[in-house]
């Protein structure tokens, strides 16, 4: 009897929770029905994507083809005389610098762009002091940054130098720079400091 005086004292009561119940699993079910239209909005647009990347030309970096039997191309530079950029003394640097190209019809494209390329390597080298110089690490990731800064006059984009030495698996061993699609590898005819 108790129960019923309960219900007798509180009629409205029991259709107030009631329909907050109701309301409280609409609400979920609202929720989950938008969770679920915007995982499948990304999923279709990732996969658009991922079909348009696969059909548009790749115009950053890309790995350099090599044809077998072929004699390798290589376009050398004029030697960089410059100042490096050490605050307590004067030194100065003669860099030779080649390039390893993809194809003969790669150099012929990069010695259109020479003057751009040279002024970018220059503004690179000039900023440069002999302690980042003188170990085989700054010079390979100088090699890097020549790299990256050859290509840029081409409209071509490359990672920072940053990324292409991290380390691979924490060996703390680095990865060789990678070339693109014009220029294979950099490689130095002489390396002079003062």
């Amino acid at each position: 009897m108790a129960p019923a005086a309960a219900d007798a004292a509180h009629p409205n009561g029991g259709k107030k929770k009631l329909l907050l119940i109701v309301l409280a699993v609409l609400a979920l079910l609202v929720a989950a029905a938008v969770a679920g239209l915007l995982l499948l909005k990304q999923r279709q647009a990732s996969a658009y994507y991922d079909d348009e990347i696969d059909e548009v030309p790749v115009q950053e970096v890309a790995r350099p083809r090599t044809v077998p039997g072929q004699p390798p191309v290589f376009l050398p530079l004029e030697p960089f005389t410059f100042n490096l950029s050490d605050k307590n003394v004067e030194r100065y640097a003669q860099i030779g610098i080649t390039f390893e190209m993809t194809s003969p019809e790669a150099a012929e494209r990069l010695k259109a762009y020479l003057p751009a390329v040279r002024s970018n390597i220059l503004m690179l080298l000039m900023h440069k002091t002999a302690d980042e110089l003188l170990d085989r690490a700054g010079k390979e990731r100088l090699a890097a940054e020549i790299l990256r800064e050859a290509v840029r006059p081409l409209g071509m984009r490359m990672p920072p130098v940053d990324a292409e030495f991290a380390d691979d698996d924490g060996s703390g061993r680095r990865r060789a720079p990678r070339g693109n699609a014009v220029i294979k590898a950099v490689h130095f005819s002489n390396f002079i400091i003062q």
